[in-house]
């Protein structure tokens, strides 16, 4: 991947996270571009990372060999169809619903494009990354891509694009599922009597090290859960409090919601 040329259309956060990504994994800023419609974010990307950048997006699509659309979902077919599309390019997009027929509809058919879905931990280099090609993508297009959003955390494959929507549903919106539950644990650490910084420090660190637990030991999430509860203790009346109250089947249908709302976008958006 190190010589190949990857560009960014649009330079939000998560462009830029991916650029820092790169950088950091040993790609150099002479292979690395991206385009913007604001001077100023185009100024700063050219400061803060050395790359070139360009005003108009076809200039950076004649430039590179792979072209990752990071725009909003609501205007990537405007831009989609604004360039005309080089025949070798590996095309990713990062963009929320838009599924991989329609933007490969979009740049004229026959294109190598990977759908991808990160999700926020990216900005940290702590993402995951669900990703799924279509048929015109090769093994080493394959391999491109998923280094290059390997540079932000974890990626899977998916064979079946309908398991995107399963992938937003989970990971995709599942950050905002672990803030919540920070927040919760935080306001009751306050009924509690705990001072509102001690409880959110508390609140947070709980998540980060569970998590961090979970990453490094072999054992399943239940099994990790059933070691920090002794019977008869306090954890055992907490967990059948919060198994009364349903918790189990909230989070189904939460993430049912998303499921069939995400698989709604793509049918609106992918027209």
């Amino acid at each position: 991947m190190n010589n190949q040329k990857i560009g960014f259309i649009g330079a939000g956060n998560m462009a830029r996270s991916l650029i820092g990504g790169l950088l950091a994994s040993g790609v150099e800023s002479k292979n690395l571009f991206a385009t913007d419609a604001n001077d100023e974010i185009r100024s700063a990307l050219s400061h803060d990372f050395s790359i070139q950048t360009f005003a108009d997006n076809q200039s950076l699509v004649d430039e590179c060999d792979v072209i990752v659309f990071a725009v909003k979902p609501q205007v990537l077919k405007t831009v989609a169809t604004s360039i005309t599309a080089k025949e070798s390019a590996l095309y990713i997009t990062i963009a929320a619903g838009i599924p991989s027929d329609s933007l490969n509809r979009w740049l004229g058919s026959h294109k190598a494009v990977v759908r991808s879905m990160p999700n926020t931990p990216s900005l940290v280099l702590s993402g995951a990354s669900g990703l799924f090609a279509n048929s015109d993508v090769s093994n080493k297009q394959k391999e491109i891509a998923e280094s290059i959003l390997r540079a932000v955390g974890v990626t899977v494959w998916v064979d079946d694009e309908a398991q995107l929507d399963a992938v937003t549903a989970l990971s995709g919106s599942g950050p905002a599922y672990f803030f919540m539950v920070m927040e919760a644990m935080e306001k009751a650490g306050i009924e509690l009597g705990l001072p509102a910084e001690t409880a959110r420090l508390l609140a947070i660190q709980t998540g980060f090290g569970s998590t961090k637990l979970a990453l490094e030991i072999d054992d399943s999430p239940e099994q990790l859960r059933n070691k920090v509860t002794s019977p008869g203790g306090t954890t055992e009346q907490a967990i059948k409090t919060l198994e009364q109250q349903g918790l189990i089947e909230t989070f189904s249908k939460a993430m049912k919601a998303a499921h069939d709302r995400a698989e709604e976008l793509a049918e609106e958006l992918g027209k």
